[in-house]
């Protein structure tokens, strides 16, 4: 059997038309036009782009879809859109603009029939599942992994892993997982959360949150299991280049996608 190929995905939150990077889902700041930034990444070799509308959840409106326009008539890799979907009419609406995949977060955790409504109507492929995550100290009454939602500022009471393994039975094709501790920090991601999940769940596992050096996108698939690594920070700024990055897993013996 083949093996499998692992993904480099950069992800743009968007806010307000802009691309935007925070620490620990706060503290925005602008990184570039989003149009400008997915045409980049194509042509760099990313095998897919997320793009989150960060705050239509918070600000309780649906996906504002004119920026999602202008990237679907450019773009040259798959990609995602996440953010204030939160039902199979808006759903069918991005698929409209030319969309490949959907995100859901809030919207699962509150209705989590609409998972399995949408894998239904459209193909698990076609659907994500993002879990934002937080590490709980023992003693807390916690559950040691923990789900959040509305933008990582909400508690859910609801344990991780459990909800991974609910998310795969409930059709979704894939699960985004970011931690919170770890988002912006460049610190490296949460090898312990995304372990639990990947080795719970049967379907693709993105890690997302806290990457800031090439040895932590070798980490997130040889510790953490992932099947794809999402980073912001090192791409927007220009730290790490995504062939740079491919080349460096390819040297550590990851199967990745080379252009020729």
């Amino acid at each position: 059997m083949a093996e499998k190929i692992v993904k480099i995905v950069p992800c743009l939150d968007i806010k307000e038309g802009r691309v935007v990077k925070g620490v620990k889902f706060v503290d925005l700041r602008d990184a570039r036009d989003p149009v400008e930034a997915a045409l980049s990444y194509c042509e760099q070799g990313a095998d897919e782009l997320v793009f989150l509308d960060i705050a239509a959840t918070v600000e309780n409106r649906g996906t504002r879809i004119d920026w999602v326009r202008e990237v679907a008539e450019k773009v040259t890799v798959p990609f995602a859109v996440g953010g204030g979907i939160r039902n199979i009419e808006d759903m069918q609406a991005l698929f409209g603009l030319g969309v490949d995949k959907v995100s859901i977060n809030t919207v699962a955790v509150r209705n989590p029939q609409l998972v399995r409504e949408a894998s239904r109507e459209f193909g698990g492929e076609r659907l994500v599942v993002a879990v934002d995550g937080v590490k709980n100290p023992p003693g807390s009454g916690r559950p040691r992994l923990e789900v959040l939602v509305s933008g990582g500022g909400e508690p859910t009471g609801i344990e991780i892993v459990g909800w991974a393994r609910q998310v795969e039975d409930l059709g979704a094709g894939e699960i985004l997982l970011t931690s919170k501790d770890a988002d912006g920090t460049k610190d490296g991601y949460d090898l312990e959360m995304t372990r639990a999940v990947a080795e719970a769940v049967g379907i693709s596992v993105t890690a997302s949150g806290g990457a800031g050096k090439l040895e932590h996108l070798y980490q997130a698939v040889a510790e953490g299991k992932a099947s794809a690594v999402l980073a912001a920070s090192i791409f927007h700024f220009g730290e790490i280049s995504i062939p740079e990055a491919k080349r460096y897993l390819k040297g550590k013996g990851i199967p990745v996608s080379l252009r020729d």
